[in-house]
């Protein structure tokens, strides 16, 4: 039997030109879809020439904000170069902290891989490169059904037991038990504890894990939307692909109600990237609209377009208001390709199933922030899970849930050092439950926020376990007195305790939270404390850091 028969990766050998696009998450992993293609291309049998035929090109879609900038794209490349793949040009490393988001990388190293495509592999005679300003088909047509036809199931989940453990193209119904505030009232933000209800849906979970939520598009906003583009969110239609052997939209019930599709499927409320304004300029009936839309998709338009769109996080609804003559030309079948799908949101879990069986809880911060824009920026989801309350009646929330990027230990005797400032102590109080429940000890944490009295999440829980002789608790307030003290001061203070459980008693560190500044200066204070109280050169603090991370005794789960 062929290979490829058994490993369909293995095509990549026979292949002539291949362009790589990859993400990098967790904690320098490839994502989910890519992982069988990196472990077929890691095996160690794999011959240094299997790809002397391969011509390629890596762009990595990364967010320097996190320590493992597009680790993914750079470590892919080197290793098809290994492999003795032809590389067309250097690795692009598209950075979504830049002013221009990824973009910024992407469209000049583009305009170099068409130039060497083109010089490497000629078009055949009599066919010429499409032009840019050439609308392509859509990807799907639509067609509107009578109103007397079946109707469809609705949306596609089941608050039943599934035949498979629930996933993103079959999630649980999960019903919203309490949605509670736990910050003061006359606090900034809105921190919620939201639990949701799983019986029957089979799923199980650890701490570390992660519950990944299914957002959906506020009412008002999808009848802003029908109005503006004339629709009728009642009628009906199917979608058939326009080229052959392109597959449906999984998520989409065939047929398919206007308002289903705006409600759950199109990301209406996200910033619009520029392929947005480039396709919407083909529909425009407007020439003042048309020229300002093609303006913000052109390279020299691009300052502009962050002025206007980037910066003050104006959303593809508000856009579409700024461009109505445009907006009502659309054509219905152009919304899949306009408009992003609706991703869903990943939660760190903060329960642990031992102690709050058939039940996951999340701690979430609500967001929202003023940009220039008269009307707040609000999250999408956030908001969205902020509103619904079961006095409401039967309220339900699509989830499902994967495993995370944190491993506990599962020795009962080592303990664990946990960093959690805000609501990066939510794994923790999943792994705090969990091991509380196990009955094991030697669980130490660090939180931070703002004031005892405004934002110190679940307060009497940790109490009461340090009264029992389950937790270590250190508390940093950043606002309570005059000089601010955070999670990192804590460390320093307690650098004895610190030392003594890393180097006598083997225990693993966890960190959790915002990616801004908070991480580096965590990591400082652990290389102060190896120096201070093991006597390590700056150096061997930093290499005996890194040995923690590789050995996976020092693990964090940070986001932006």
């Amino acid at each position: 039997m062929h290979l490829s028969m058994l490993c369909p990766q293995a095509n990549l050998i026979s292949e002539l030109l291949v362009v790589f696009v990859c993400a990098t998450t967790g904690q320098g992993d490839p994502p989910d879809n890519m992982k069988l293609f990196w472990r077929f291309l890691f095996r160690k049998n794999l011959p240094s020439g299997a790809l002397c035929r391969l011509d390629y090109a890596v762009l990595g879609l990364g967010d320097s904000s996190y320590p493992k900038f597009n680790f993914i794209a750079k470590k892919l490349h080197k290793r098809v170069l290994q492999l003795g793949g032809n590389p067309l040009l250097p690795v692009a490393l598209g950075d979504d902290q830049h002013d221009l988001g990824p973009d910024a990388v992407i469209d000049p190293w583009l305009v170099a891989l068409w130039d060497k495509i083109l010089m490497l592999y000629p078009l055949p005679p009599g066919l010429e490169v499409i032009s840019p300003d050439v609308r392509l088909p859509p990807k799907y047509t639509l067609h509107y059904v009578a109103e007397d036809s079946p109707q469809p199931n609705g949306i596609l989940l089941q608050p039943t037991a599934p035949r498979a453990a629930p996933s993103e193209l079959c999630p649980f119904a999960a019903l919203v038990v309490s949605n509670q505030r736990l910050t003061a009232q006359s606090h900034f933000q809105d921190v919620r504890l939201i639990e949701f209800d799983v019986t029957g849906s089979g799923i199980t979970y650890s701490a570390g894990d992660v519950v990944m939520v299914q957002p959906q598009n506020c009412p008002e906003d999808v009848q802003q939307f029908c109005q503006l583009l004339r629709l009728d969110p009642d009628r009906r239609f199917v979608l058939k692909p326009t080229e052959p052997g392109t597959a449906l939209p999984a998520l989409l019930p065939q047929p398919c109600s206007i308002r289903h599709l705006v409600t759950h499927y199109l990301d209406i409320s996200c910033v619009p990237r520029r392929s947005f304004f480039q396709l919407l300029s083909c529909f425009s009936t407007s020439e003042l609209e048309r020229e300002k839309l093609q303006e913000f998709s052109s390279t020299q338009g691009q300052e502009e377009l962050y002025s206007y769109c980037n910066r003050p996080r104006r959303s593809t609804l508000e856009v579409m208001w700024d461009f109505p003559h445009t907006t009502c030309a659309i054509p219905p079948e152009y919304l899949l390709d306009l408009i992003p799908r609706i991703r869903p949101r990943a939660f760190s879990i903060a329960s642990s199933m031992l102690a709050h069986p058939d039940r996951i809880q999340i701690l979430m911060a609500v967001v929202q922030y003023k940009t220039w824009l008269s009307k707040p920026r609000r999250g999408l989801c956030s908001t969205w899970l902020a509103s619904l309350h079961p006095e409401q009646g039967d309220v339900r929330v699509p989830l499902w849930v994967k495993k995370g990027g944190l491993k506990f230990p599962s020795d009962p005797d080592t303990p664990i050092i946990m960093i959690g400032p805000g609501t990066g102590v939510a794994p923790f109080r999943a792994a705090i439950q969990e091991r509380v429940a196990q009955g094991r000890r030697g669980n130490c944490l660090f939180f931070g926020c703002r004031q005892e009295s405004k934002d110190f999440y679940c307060q009497a829980e940790w109490e009461e376990l340090v009264a029992k002789g389950f937790l270590t608790l250190f508390t940093a307030f950043s606002r309570d007195q005059e000089e601010k003290v955070y999670v990192q001061h804590r460390i320093l203070e307690n650098r004895r305790l610190v030392w003594e459980l890393l180097s006598s008693r083997n225990a693993h560190v966890y960190l959790a939270g915002n990616a801004k500044q908070m991480p580096a200066a965590v990591a400082e204070a652990l290389q102060s404390v190896l120096q201070l109280e093991g006597g390590l050169s700056p150096s061997e603090a930093e290499e005996y850091l890194a040995a923690l991370e590789r050995s996976r005794r020092f693990q964090s789960e940070t986001w932006s």
